[in-house]
């Protein structure tokens, strides 16, 4: 029963059916009403075919009626596939053929596929007596969701995940953010992805409450809701950070004494706007969090209580590992002059590619997910990151981390966004190029930008190259596309 997080809402259904669990902007289930919608649409979906590993496609749309769906499609057993709000088409067909789902649920009816309109998802509520203990809760190993990657490099990857692995996520969130039990987190963070879907997992077994709101851009309606739940925790990206900034100014100082915590992750968090969260929220823990789907939340830092660590990520969460290996995968003894490439284990760990064995043998053997991550672990056991192998700049030898170089320049008065890459250089065989996107063309003076590196930056990790753009390309959740600022340096 508590091997699911399907099996911890009908749990706390029992204990606590009173206590607010899921919200949105239109509506609000306690848990005995959350574990009655599931169960009574479990019953619905039965009735239209769903089965052990039957796949089901999901169109995301941050509501309670579409995490109904989820725990519903696990109770009976089946596999969970979100796919991301007003995907194009051919998108979702691809999804649908590679896990050979039998249903589609969402808006509106697609082609050649059995439909269920997600609206109707709060409308099958069980009012009768449930009998817990008959019901067979999907098993710790059972599949519970395939999370298809965004696909911006090719072809999506689906990440098959089992419902210990997101027990396993669950727990990382709650011990790692010291979560208490009368939390209440909002998450604008999309629900399609494993981001937004992770915080509410650790809620949910929490016996804590998720609020859910698409995005960050209407801040009138995110701070109503903030006030009208009385929201204690945040879960944001860097990039849904900046926009607050941008929009707001100071106005999450207003919720300094009401904030238990804020989590960032998805994308490296720029050191300026670190700082300047810290100064509004001097009491609030803030946690940036590190992790992939793969294997997510695995490694996290408080930068409130531990400043002057540049480029840490922290220490690894309660459920993971970490080693530091060569090109050969062999474990080393690694510093901040010999660098390797992070690898972690654990119970997070996804079961692999979806019917793809030789692309999960790439990335996972003897029990760890090897990434493309250079990194090291100091005498403390505290983990840095410099950045992907071939994000990092290697200068004449000497490894620069990109996101270093961001963080100084993003403080330059008329620097609206940045971006740093490696590019072929003839003298030190790469050096590093800046992008820079500004917010006053007419008042910007190339000189008086290089006097601010200078005076702010090592000379070994002055940007040799420097190029104004309209926009730096970034992904949903706000990491920087590199690949493409490299093909356009080239």
């Amino acid at each position: 029963m508590y091997h699911s997080i399907v099996g911890s809402i009908a749990s706390h259904a029992d204990t606590q059916p009173d206590r607010l669990a899921l919200a949105d902007t239109s509506q609000s289930v306690t848990y005995g009403e959350l574990w009655r919608r599931v169960y009574g649409l479990s019953r619905k979906l039965s009735e239209l075919g769903i089965r052990r590993e039957s796949c089901v496609v999901v169109e995301c749309n941050q509501s309670v009626d579409y995490m109904t769906c989820e725990f519903a499609i696990q109770l009976l057993k089946g596999v969970f596939v979100p796919v991301e709000k007003n995907s194009a088409a051919d998108r979702v067909h691809e999804i649908i053929e590679s896990v050979e789902a039998v249903l589609y649920i969402g808006k509106k009816p697609l082609d050649n596929i059995p439909f269920f309109p997600i609206e109707e998802a709060g409308k099958h509520a069980f009012t009768g007596t449930i009998h817990v203990e008959t019901i067979d809760f999907p098993a710790s190993e059972d599949t519970s969701e395939i999370l298809f990657s965004t696909g911006t490099t090719g072809k999506s990857k689906g990440i098959e995940l089992s419902h210990g692995n997101d027990a396993a996520l669950a727990e990382n969130v709650i011990c790692g953010v010291k979560m208490k039990k009368d939390n209440v987190e909002l998450i604008p963070m999309p629900l399609s992805h494993s981001h937004g879907l992770r915080r509410t997992y650790g809620n949910l077994v929490n016996g804590s409450a998720a609020v859910f709101i698409e995005g960050v851009t209407l801040l009138k309606k995110v701070f109503n809701m903030m006030d009208e739940y009385r929201v204690t925790a945040m879960d944001l990206s860097p990039s849904s950070l900046s926009i607050i900034f941008k929009l707001s100014k100071d106005r999450l100082g207003d919720y300094a004494e009401q904030l238990d915590y804020i989590q960032l992750g998805s994308a490296p968090l720029p050191e300026e706007d670190k700082l300047h969260l810290s100064r509004l929220l001097p009491k609030t823990r803030l946690y940036n969090f590190y992790g992939s789907t793969e294997a997510g939340c695995s490694c996290l830092l408080d930068f409130n209580s531990m400043s002057g660590k540049p480029g840490c990520i922290g220490k690894p969460a309660v459920n993971a590992e970490f080693i530091v290996v060569d090109e050969n995968r062999q474990p080393i003894s690694s510093s901040e002059e010999n660098l390797g490439f992070l690898a972690s284990s654990g119970p997070i760990n996804m079961k692999g590619y979806w019917k793809a064995p030789e692309l999960t043998a790439e990335t996972m053997a003897d029990g760890y997910i090897y990434t493309k991550d250079l990194g090291y672990i100091d005498e403390e056991g505290f983990i840095y990151m410099l950045g992907r192998k071939d994000d990092v700049i290697n200068y004449g030898g000497i490894k620069i981390s990109p996101e270093e170089i961001e963080s100084i320049v993003i403080k330059y008065p008329l620097i609206m966004d940045c971006a740093c890459v490696p590019v072929k250089d003839p003298l030190t065989g790469q050096a590093p190029k800046l992008f820079i996107v500004l917010s006053d063309a007419d008042a910007y003076e190339p000189k008086e930008l290089k006097n601010f590196l200078v005076q702010n930056l090592d000379a070994s990790k002055q940007p040799k190259y420097i190029e104004v753009i309209h926009e730096i390309p970034r992904t949903f959740n706000g990491k920087i596309q590199r690949k493409k600022l490299i093909e356009l340096a080239e």
